[in-house]
């Protein structure tokens, strides 16, 4: 029986990789192609390029505006992510101690928690018109926007993960004349630092990908981010998946590395309090 189970583990965690490296193969190998070299089989669109050329990557810049492009992803989701992480992890501390002991907290909890069951569509409409009024149909509006999406899953995270945290270093800290915001800062907000890079990751993977959001807040200005970018190479009469897929290595690139780096933290941090919420 166990060693059935190893078995079809095995056979699961094969076809998982597979649906993951088939499609990059396809997109590296795309990318490098020049569009003489598409065809309409199986075997061609498999095939290894005949010469490897950066050329594709060259145009998909040129297309893109990528510099630009690139700034405004860097600004948006490195703002993002900062700012959740000192929000979101207040809220999240507050919520978590008290929740507990007093219904209110465990009300928010709830209330924040269930904005993830809130469908962006139905949001859609409104908050493009709410943004126009008030005037950050822009960079600005779009941080605020993601702040408040990626509230619910992060609160719940930091929420959790305290758990793993004993109140005796709070109490003690206490003692020694510390008060809540200093306790917070120096003992809490450190001890939570695999927990940080887990919401860093989680919120840079959402904003960095999305399209929607930049593209109904931000239509019709010149702060395209790098998603809402690649839509040049769709038109009505079809796509130019050479250079769609060239730019979308380039944009792969940057959210790869930052997700190596954070590798690590990010296992303590799902192993330590995702589950526990």
């Amino acid at each position: 029986m166990k060693k059935r189970n190893s078995i079809l583990l095995t056979v699961l965690l094969v076809l998982g990789a597979l649906t993951i490296l088939f499609p990059l193969y396809m997109t590296i190998i795309i990318a490098f192609k020049s569009p003489s070299e598409m065809t309409n089989n199986v075997a061609g669109a498999l095939a290894l390029p005949s010469s490897w050329s950066l050329d594709n990557f060259k145009e998909a810049m040129i297309v893109t505006d990528f510099w630009h492009s690139l700034l405004n992803s860097i600004i948006i989701t490195v703002s993002t992510i900062v700012f959740a992480i000192i929000i979101h992890s207040l809220a999240g501390y507050t919520i978590g101690r008290n929740m507990g002991r007093k219904k209110i907290y465990r009300f928010l909890y709830y209330y924040i928690v269930s904005g993830m069951f809130v469908p962006f569509a139905i949001l859609m409409m409104p908050l493009v018109k709410e943004t126009s009024i008030l005037g950050i149909d822009n960079k600005l509006g779009v941080i605020i926007l993601y702040l408040v999406f990626y509230m619910p899953i992060n609160v719940m995270l930091y929420s959790g993960y305290l758990k793993n945290i004993p109140t005796a270093m709070e109490e003690a800290a206490e003692i020694d004349g510390a008060s809540t915001w200093r306790t917070y800062w120096k003992v809490i907000f450190p001890m939570m630092k695999p927990m940080h890079a887990t919401v860093a990751v989680l919120t840079a993977l959402g904003t960095w990908n999305d399209v929607m959001t930049p593209l109904v807040i931000m239509s019709g200005t010149n702060n395209t981010t790098l998603p809402l970018a690649q839509l040049n190479f769709q038109t009505q009469f079809g796509t130019n998946y050479n250079l769609a897929f060239a730019s979308y290595l380039l944009a792969l690139l940057p959210i790869l590395v930052f997700y190596i780096i954070c590798q690590k933290q990010i296992l303590n941090g799902v192993a330590n309090g995702a589950v526990k919420g």
